[in-house]
């Protein structure tokens, strides 16, 4: 167990390994109870929420899911959520579990410039289990009346059941592998955990959680995006939307961001030699400095260390060579493309 975002949290059970493993493969289960669920809703939650994030909430159809940075005028990013569409009045924010309070206080900051609407914190009554991997739909099927290959992919459904309890179930994922994540009332989280690990789906923790969304190339808040990295710098230009919309926040700043060129950007390594760890840094041959790793491990799909560094633009391209600093070694590194792994298809 460690300290996480303000919870105690498992790193692993079984072992880093057997449980990335499990997921690639198999069906793993991650507790992501500590995510924080906001619900907005009124005639006016709509506009709020495409006045507060840089994608457009108000482009959802009912039972629809978006992935979307959330920035300060600055360009910098509070935080990266998923916002789900309940109903044309209602929506569903949910944020990471670092943010809350910081979340909490911008939403409701930002909400009083309009009239009709309302923002309700539901994060301590909520329980969040995600199912991943090749086996998850196959491993639920027989808990849930619900037709669980009918949901598509960033979809949910909100009345639905799964082990005789009333549940929200979508089909996002954070692991590069397909799979479906349970919402349900906390006081049933417990039930519901026992009934899968009885169904063979293995409990994963934090360390697989890591290398599984590194392998994948998915952005973990506090290392590829914080309040000094835009979205455009971490490589995450296509949730930023300028066009056919009014005003929000950060748009003026990510504009010009845009328009005058990036100086930097995260981008992937192949590292030889060693584990490259956030915050280790980046240099050309010549030992020029080009930037820091952000995140980085080995990689137990490719048996091989792999990392994302934030770099400088001029560097930021394939096939570019590398040294990072891994305890008073320069180890050497290549700029490769992303994401390091895709499922293969179905």
């Amino acid at each position: 167990m460690m300290e996480f975002g303000g919870y105690d949290m498992p790193v692993e059970y079984s072992g880093i390994l057997q449980e990335h493993d499990a997921v690639r493969t198999r069906a793993g289960m991650f507790d992501v109870s500590h995510m924080a669920e906001f619900v907005v809703e009124g005639a006016d939650a709509s506009a709020f929420l495409d006045y507060l994030v840089t994608n457009v909430p108000s482009k959802l159809d009912d039972g629809q899911a978006l992935y979307t940075p959330m920035c300060y005028p600055t360009g910098g990013t509070v935080d990266d959520l998923l916002i789900y569409r309940q109903g044309p009045q209602r929506f569903m924010m949910v944020v990471n579990a670092a943010n809350y309070a910081k979340d909490w206080e911008w939403v409701n900051a930002h909400a009083g410039g309009f009239q009709n609407l309302h923002v309700t914190d539901i994060a301590e009554q909520t329980a969040l289990i995600a199912v991943q991997g090749p086996l998850a739909l196959q491993k639920l099927q027989p808990l849930s009346a619900v037709p669980l290959a009918g949901i598509e992919y960033y979809h949910a459904v909100f009345d639905a059941d799964i082990a005789g309890t009333a549940a929200h179930i979508s089909r996002t994922g954070y692991t590069g592998e397909d799979g479906l994540e349970l919402y349900v009332a906390a006081d049933h989280a417990l039930k519901l955990w026992e009934r899968l690990a009885q169904l063979g789906v293995e409990p994963v923790g934090l360390g697989a959680r890591d290398t599984l969304r590194l392998e994948a190339r998915l952005p973990l808040y506090g290392h590829e995006l914080d309040q000094d990295i835009s979205p455009l710098e971490a490589g995450l230009g296509m949730f930023v939307k300028f066009d056919g919309r009014g005003d929000f926040i950060g748009k003026d700043a990510l504009a010009a961001q845009k328009a005058a060129g990036l100086t930097r950007k995260v981008i992937g390594l192949e590292v030889s030699g060693g584990i490259a760890r956030a915050g280790y840094d980046v240099a050309l041959g010549d030992g020029e400095s080009a930037g820091y790793v952000t995140s980085g491990s080995y990689s137990p799909t490719l048996k091989k260390p792999i990392a994302l560094a934030l770099v400088s633009q001029p560097q930021a391209k394939i096939g570019q060579e590398f040294f990072v600093s891994i305890r008073n070694r320069q180890v050497p590194a290549v700029a490769v493309k992303t994401p390091f792994y895709r499922r293969p298809p179905a």
